[in-house]
């Protein structure tokens, strides 16, 4: 019998604009305010500009995910956009996201830092 592995994923943060809601994961409450000021801009823009919801999460392993979703009935929602506004999100951000993969990795899975 095989079993299915669960992969299990954290929330990090993400804006809803049919509710104009932005949610952040209590979890990370203390992250820097500089961080957390840049990820509620980035998800709030995001929404403005694509619609749909936009959402942060951390896989498993702390690698940065980022998702976008949307109700059946919306009829303006692009995803050829949201795809293209991912992307370009990601490589902007670059930064941001490695910074966060090595935050979850060092305080949240308990990894050591392999020093040079």
């Amino acid at each position: 019998m095989n079993k299915l592995k669960t992969i299990e994923r954290t929330v990090l943060c993400g804006a809803n604009a049919y509710e104009t809601k932005y949610h952040l994961n209590e979890q990370f409450s203390g992250l820097p305010t500089a961080i957390l000021d840049e990820l509620k801009i980035l998800c709030v823009l995001f929404t403005e500009e694509v619609g749909g919801i936009f959402t942060i999460w951390f896989e498993a392993d702390g690698t940065v995910t980022l998702e976008t979703a949307y109700e059946d009935d919306d009829f303006y929602y692009d995803e050829v956009s949201s795809g293209l506004m991912i992307r370009e999100v990601r490589n902007k951000r670059r930064e941001l996201f490695e910074s966060l993969e090595m935050y979850y990795r060092t305080f949240i899975l308990k990894e050591k830092l392999n020093k040079k």
